[in-house]
């Protein structure tokens, strides 16, 4: 069976029991694609880079709202109805 393996750098399980910041360090801020047998088992994604793809998954979500109420009729509101 082909699996596609979405990172540039990939380990084993094996090596990431061995040395899980080294297996980081080898993605230079990129994920790490950890292989179970020659297949993709997970990503190990670092902290910064997961917290930028939430915020660009939040942006996605945000842009789908506006976009879904984009035709709705305004409503005025005072700051001190607020």
């Amino acid at each position: 069976m082909v699996h596609t393996v979405l990172a540039d750098v990939t380990t084993s399980i094996s090596e990431l029991k061995k040395n899980p910041m080294a297996v980081v360090e080898q993605g230079e801020g990129f994920p790490v694609a950890v292989l179970n047998r020659n297949q993709p088992a997970f990503y190990c994604v670092p902290a910064e880079a997961y917290e930028v793809l939430m915020d660009k998954l939040e942006d996605v979500e945000l842009a789908a709202i506006v976009e879904a109420r984009k035709g709705q009729k305004e409503i005025a509101v005072s700051v001190d109805e607020l």
